[in-house]
């Protein structure tokens, strides 16, 4: 009798057991860089280089004829992760309402998206079809196209997602997708573009990567925090005071400030007085700092 409980107790975790060894393959998965994986630093057609969000930093440039895209199974094979960390740096042309990155499946429905301009727009779509296109989350209130850079972080975890705009908006909308997403892997991942659709990204981008999990999201300052600390020696003009006091270790980077981002038009050269470089700095009417 002892042995037959024991064996449906065995049977009871076997169900369990096999469900651990089944766990999708992006769990524990590195991140994806996407612009390596459609291939920019071999600058494809429609592609040059750049100057980046700090002075030693490299971007590309993204013109109108550029087509850039992959199978999502090259990119993620182990399937896409159910929660997970979008990064980007990027500076777009001015007045621009475009598609940075658009996800679709086998069947052509376009189940991610990442829309810049004003307001930003991320389109979510799982297996049941959730949400419908009325919940789909929208930030209003807020403009990506500014012709300014920007670090972009967008951090997807159960029902909901956080936008963080450079270090220092953050916003969060429901996401009612299925308990279980899943995203098909078996389409292609596009850049700048949304199929049968004219309007497509202009602008330049330093960085573009998906992390499982949304810790990288909201971590993603803090690793940038002196990564143009050189770039504010060689130019203090671009430095604002701070309200508290902070020691010179301590002081933030121009990355946390979007007023010091510089036009797309317009580079300043060291020594180059500060008037009329930032005209449309500082709107961003209804968002308010974490």
């Amino acid at each position: 009798m002892e042995r037959c409980s024991r064996c449906h107790r065995l049977l009871l975790l076997l169900p369990l057991v096999l469900g651990l060894s089944a766990a999708p393959g992006w769990a524990g998965a590195p991140p994806v860089d996407v612009l390596r994986a459609l291939r920019f630093p071999s600058l494809p057609d429609g592609v040059q280089r750049t100057k980046g969000i700090c002075p030693a930093d490299v971007a590309y440039r993204v013109a109108r004829p550029a087509q850039l895209s992959a199978p999502t199974r090259q990119l993620f094979p182990g399937g896409f992760p159910k929660d997970f960390s979008l990064l980007t740096v990027v500076r777009t042309r001015p007045g621009l309402q475009a598609p940075l990155l658009t996800l679709y499946s086998a069947q052509g429905v376009q189940q991610l998206g990442l829309e810049l301009g004003r307001p930003v727009h991320f389109l979510y779509e799982d297996q049941t079809g959730r949400p419908q296109p009325p919940a789909q989350p929208v930030f209003r209130g807020l403009s990506l196209a500014d012709g300014k850079w920007h670090r972009v972080a967008v951090a997807v975890k159960g029902q909901s997602v956080t936008l963080i705009v450079d270090c220092k908006k953050r916003v969060t909308r429901p996401l009612p997708r299925s308990a279980r997403p899943v995203l098909d892997t078996h389409g292609v991942i596009i850049f700048g573009a949304r199929i049968l659709d004219e309007e497509v990204f202009e602008g330049d981008v330093q960085e573009l990567a998906i992390v499982p999990g949304v810790q990288a999201a909201y971590e993603s300052c803090e690793q940038k925090e002196l990564e143009c600390e050189g770039g504010q020696r060689a130019r203090p003009q671009n430095q604002q005071p701070h309200r508290a006091q902070r020691s010179p270790e301590q002081q933030p980077s121009r990355l946390h400030r979007p007023q010091n981002q510089e036009p797309q038009r317009q580079v300043r050269e060291p020594g180059e007085p500060p008037s009329a470089a930032h005209p449309r700095e500082g709107r961003h009417p209804g968002i308010s700092p974490p």
